[in-house]
């Protein structure tokens, strides 16, 4: 059996959650054990031959400046080390929320490693990054895990994929894709509360982005809509992308986040006239949706009946419904948390385990 050595890059709420859950799975298995040989935020990195016990500590006394060239080395070093007794099996871990980083991967895939990914960045890059970076894990023979970049840890991705590859005909795509938005619409379709209340508890509770705008703008139900296309084989581009942004003008990125706060009351009047328009039996829902026929990728807040999946969520559950010719009018539903350090780390997990089992 191959060693399977990881670098996290990240080591924020799902990273440090992540070397946890990695460190309970190695207590757990006898058959084979995950090596945490390097733990990296942007500008420092943790090396050892295993850094889970007790790495916070650590990384505050230890950790040093790195470029990926440092991290080759180290895994250079261990391979030596093995004197070839044990195939050597690499895996580098993007955790982190960077816009930027997802420009190593190729890099990393040259040198040897594996890519797993929560960041939704690679995928939503150029369709011309997309191919090359698939390209390059081809001609490496090296695996590429993303399935939290849709749903956490729910299994959307691979289900799409599976559906696709396997001939069926996919014809519609839809979905709460954003646990935030879901929490928002699920309370203030139901409670006689305003707007802006139910969204400070939202970030109270961790739920939204710290500016809460990133949420609202609709950007990143928009880039897991253009993951999903680029899964059932369109070659689309992130601006093909119709969004309806929630947040008004005047509250854009030109007004500060404080200025945001400040004005967050500008919400209520806005979503109070939408609610107004309700019937009794309807509720407010942000959606995502994918026609595969007219190849249409659009975000957009909508009425729907009470009595769907959409309209039936919960708290802050993500739902996909999936439209094929084989189950008709009645869509695959998938549904579940959809947000969350937890579900999101075990979701990376999963990855590397698959990718640990794919090499036996």
């Amino acid at each position: 059996m191959s060693q399977i050595n990881i670098v996290i890059f990240g080591i924020g709420n799902v990273g440090s959650t992540l070397i946890t859950q990695i460190t309970d799975f190695n207590k757990k298995t006898t058959n084979r054990k995950l090596n945490i040989f390097c733990i990296a935020n942007s500008k420092l990195a943790l090396f050892k031959d295993n850094v889970a016990s007790g790495w916070s500590s650590n990384f505050e006394t230890a950790a040093q400046p790195y470029t990926l060239d440092d991290i080759y080395a180290f895994a250079k070093k261990l391979k030596e080390q093995n004197n070839h007794e044990q195939e050597q099996e690499f895996v580098a871990v993007d955790v982190t929320a960077s816009a930027t980083f997802a420009n190593n991967y190729i890099d990393l895939v040259e040198h040897g490693f594996h890519i797993v990914t929560a960041n939704k960045v690679a995928n939503t890059l150029s369709y011309d990054f997309y191919k090359k970076l698939r390209a390059s894990l081809t001609l490496n023979k090296k695996k590429f895990g993303y399935e939290t970049n849709v749903g956490a840890g729910l299994p959307i991705i691979e289900t799409i994929k599976n559906l696709y590859e396997s001939g069926e005909e996919i014809h519609k795509i839809r979905g709460v894709f954003s646990g935030s938005l879901s929490y928002l619409f699920n309370n203030f379709s139901k409670e006689d509360k305003d707007f802006s209340d139910i969204l400070l508890e939202a970030d109270a509770l961790g739920l939204t982005e710290p500016d809460a705008r990133e949420d609202l703008s609709g950007k990143d139900v928009a880039r897991k809509l253009l993951i999903l296309s680029r899964e059932i084989g369109l070659a689309k581009e992130f601006g093909d992308v119709k969004i309806q942004s929630l947040v008004p003008k005047e509250l854009n990125g030109k007004t500060t986040l404080s200025q945001f706060r400040e004005s967050v009351k500008t919400l209520d009047t806005i979503f109070t006239e939408s609610k107004s328009k309700l019937s009794k039996h309807e509720v407010l829902r942000h959606v995502g949706e994918l026609n595969v026929k007219t190849q249409e990728l659009e975000v957009k807040l909508v009425q729907e009946s009470k009595f769907t999946a959409l309209g039936q969520t919960q708290g802050a559950d993500a739902v996909f419904e999936i439209y094929t010719a084989s189950y008709g009018d009645q869509p695959l539903v998938i549904q579940g948390a959809g947000a969350g350090k937890a579900v999101t780390a075990r979701g990376v997990l999963s990855d590397i385990i698959k990718i640990t089992q794919s090499l036996n």
